[in-house]
């Protein structure tokens, strides 16, 4: 006999016409909490207090143009037949390496503008970023996506995992891997390291080259159990895994030639 279990709602609030998503306010939460930590260091290393609020006001509506923008694009077959869904991002569908890029377009023209550091900027803020990414893959967990292939109840609580996770985990009849939770973790985890290598004064950037490679790295892996990856048109490439693949090269060759070229000889605790 089939079991019955009732997912978690999605929605969090009505208000009359207003309806408020526990995706939504997850992503807000995410943002805001990385918002708080990137502030309280700006200040120690000497930026303007309201630098990173400047910067965030202009990022997160350009990161979820562009993040939305990237998924639609790799989705197209489904958008060109539904153009009325293209905006509804309360529904999930926001690809975080889109969200990235914006991200990091919006800091290179924002550290111009400003006459501050690029490397400098986004070393400050690496931590932030990861924090952010641990706490809105929540919102996927409520949205019941980003999810891995089958499982058994018995593997997920031999991970000993609470019940509110397994049972979201319960889909149409089937239990899946909680991928959301694992990138989390992982994320989290990263979020301590960078923390720890802030202290350990690394050459300016390479706090946020570490951040691009921690990342990349869990990211690769866990895609490879997700069931509801990007792929490249016509292939059987993941997306997230290619990018992450390049992601983490870019980097190295990034660390490596601003070591030998002598840009990187300022460091993280320095003015």
């Amino acid at each position: 006999m089939e079991q019955t279990i009732q997912p978690l709602d999605r929605v969090a609030l009505e208000l009359g016409p207003i309806t408020i998503y526990w995706y939504g306010l997850i992503i807000g939460l995410g943002a805001m909490l990385g918002l708080w930590l990137v502030v309280r260091e700006s200040e120690r290393r000497g930026l303007a207090k309201d630098t990173f609020v400047d910067v965030v006001m202009i990022a997160v509506p350009v990161a979820i143009l562009c993040a939305r923008l990237y998924y639609v694009a790799f989705e197209w077959d489904f958008y060109k037949d539904n153009p009325g869904k293209i905006l509804a991002v309360w529904e999930g569908g926001i690809a975080i390496h889109g969200a990235l890029i914006g991200s990091f377009l919006t800091a290179l023209i924002f550290s111009k503008k400003r006459g501050i550091s690029f490397w400098k900027l986004v070393d400050i803020a690496a931590p932030s970023i990861l924090l952010g990414q641990a706490i809105g893959r929540w919102g996927n967990f409520m949205n019941q996506e980003a999810h891995g292939g089958p499982v058994t109840r018995d593997f997920l609580e031999s991970l000993m995992l609470p019940d509110f996770i397994i049972n979201q985990m319960y889909i149409d009849g089937t239990y899946y891997h909680p991928t959301f939770l694992y990138e989390s973790l992982w994320s989290f985890a990263g979020v301590i390291i960078l923390l720890y290598l802030r202290r350990a004064n690394l050459h300016r950037g390479e706090l946020f080259l570490t951040y691009i490679i921690w990342y990349s790295i869990g990211r690769f892996f866990v895609e490879g159990l997700r069931t509801d990856s990007l792929i490249v048109w016509d292939t059987s490439l993941r997306i997230a895994q290619v990018m992450s693949l390049i992601w983490i090269s870019a980097a190295v060759i990034i660390w490596i030639y601003r070591r030998k070229a002598g840009l990187a000889e300022k460091r993280y605790l320095e003015s």
